[in-house]
């Protein structure tokens, strides 16, 4: 049987994977695509998390696709909604019939003298080693493990006679009616959890070390539900879009240059939710200044609704041990518990965990430079989507995918096979700072380690900044001296250039 070869693998058929199947058959609609998702359906994150209250917390006109409006009142939308909203878009573009499920990528290996990657592929359950050919990698696969989150090592677990609860692995006949329940953690899963399990258990405890900026925001955009009743439908979007964009990048700006003024309004509004009585110094207020972190959005703030309801409650403190029936603090406190749900964050890996080659040399990302948060230094016909931190993933999801278009199509008009970022020898002393950088959330930190280094100047930046990006994935040249292209024929390709690491 003949080997398949693709001009591009999308890897992952998520919201990133989707979208840049779109984008791709929208702007290059004469390359041949398939995409490789490792599980056996559509929705990446959307389908695998099904926890209770699961939702999003991004408004769903910016983590929308910027070609599909969003239809429904709620802009703050659950899961199964943005679900059905991913594989809608998958079926009415016809971007289901190019997916292949169960196909995991294991490692891929570049090759110069074809320009072409070869990719190791684990197929099927029980699964066997194929391997299939593309020109241009594009991997949209997210950036955390689906296999387990972060896991810490508590003590005395293994004691706990109840049920311990991972969320990434929600089992769906758990029956927490009636029940005690611990949430351990302060992020977006455990401020969810909270309000939505309060509903049916006897007690749900928020237990965490340290508290987490919260803000309340009602669920349905009242200006994007007007706007639908009186304009066309893509009008109402991209105006709403344009609007929340824009909120969105104020907001975070105001962090970075007023923080302590952002401080105190989302204190106050804590403190006008939940009453003069509550101490919010100590469960609401974090050491570090907004956006430093994610901040947690509870829609409608039903958190707090739960909390005055007396349904939940928040501790602050640190574990000592699990025992047989619950948590014992280190401040003397015990937490009772039939059920312990363990929302302690996720474990962050690069390129899906894969392993990756040029020509044989194995790539050590680490120690190569990100070429606009999307590329490698050194590393052909590689892009890599991944969104924002501090704005809606989608909205540097689309740029990415609309770059990579530009590329081909310049790949195409110059008769080249092969487009590789090379950092010149006078910039490999220049200033290296983490790949996502100013943002010390310990999922983050806990693997910067891995990913490549960022500098001090344009193209060798990740800057976050939607308004950055915009401007160099879609006004800037792409032969700007850094990415360079060269045609089947070349004496030397770009592709042998020396990586750093070897």
């Amino acid at each position: 049987m003949d080997q398949e070869i693709f001009d591009v693998m999308i890897v992952g058929a998520g919201l990133s994977g989707v979208g840049a199947a779109y984008h791709l058959r929208d702007k290059c609609p004469d390359r041949s695509v398939v995409i490789l998702e490792a599980r056996d359906a559509i929705g990446g994150t959307w389908d695998l998390f099904r926890y209770p209250g699961i939702r999003s917390d991004s408004d769903m006109h910016t983590l929308g696709y910027n070609f599909k409006p969003w239809r429904e009142a709620e802009a703050i939308a659950d899961g199964p909604a943005i679900l059905k909203y991913v594989r809608d878009t998958a079926a009415e573009h016809n971007i289901d019939s190019k997916i292949r499920f169960r196909h995991k990528v294991l490692s891929a290996d570049w090759c110069s003298d074809d320009s072409l990657w070869t990719v190791q592929i684990a197929r099927g359950e029980p699964a066997e080693n194929i391997t299939m050919k593309c020109q241009f990698l594009l991997f949209c696969s997210g950036y955390y493990n689906y296999d387990h989150g972060h896991q810490p090592d508590f003590p005395g677990k293994e004691r706990f006679a109840g049920d311990i609860v991972y969320p990434q692995f929600w089992p769906q006949d758990l029956n927490y009616s009636g029940k005690k329940v611990v949430v351990i953690g302060s992020g977006a899963t455990a401020v969810t959890l909270v309000p939505s399990m309060s509903d049916k258990a006897a007690e749900v405890v928020m237990l965490q070390r340290s508290p987490t900026y919260v803000v309340s925001r009602p669920d349905k955009d009242r200006l994007a539900n007007t706007l639908r009743k009186i304009l066309p439908e893509s009008w109402a979007y991209s105006i709403t879009r344009f609007k929340n964009t824009a909120l969105q990048q104020f907001i975070y700006h105001r962090t970075r240059v007023a923080p302590e003024s952002v401080k105190r309004k989302l204190l106050k509004d804590v403190r006008k939710q939940l009453g003069p009585n509550y101490d919010v110094d100590k469960h609401f207020t974090p050491s570090y200044n907004p956006w430093d972190q994610r901040l947690c959005l509870v829609p409608n703030g039903d958190l707090f609704e739960a909390i005055r309801s007396g349904k939940a409650r928040v501790v602050t403190d640190h574990i000592e041990s699990f025992t047989e029936n619950g948590i014992q603090l280190k401040s003397g406190e015990f937490l009772q518990a039939d059920i312990i749900v363990s929302a302690t964050g996720l474990e962050l890996v690069v390129m899906g965990g894969a392993s990756f080659t040029v020509d044989g040399k194995p790539v050590e990302f680490s120690r190569e430079w990100t070429y606009k948060g999307l590329m490698v230094s050194g590393v052909p016909n590689l892009v890599s989507t991944f969104g924002y931190i501090n704005a809606s993933w989608t909205l540097r999801a689309d740029l990415t995918a609309e770059w990579v278009c530009r590329v081909l199509n310049r790949m195409r008009a110059t008769g080249s096979s092969c487009v590789v970022p090379i950092l010149p020898d006078s910039l490999r002393s220049m200033p290296a700072r983490k790949w996502i950088d100013d943002f010390p959330a310990g999922y983050m930190e806990r693997v910067m380690h891995l990913f490549p280094r960022q500098g001090d100047r344009e193209p060798w930046i990740n800057p976050q900044n939607y308004r950055k990006d915009r401007k160099m994935f879609q006004h800037a040249e792409l032969e700007d001296g850094a990415l360079q292209f060269s045609a089947p024929n070349s004496e030397k390709k770009p592709g042998q250039q020396k990586l750093s690491g070897t």
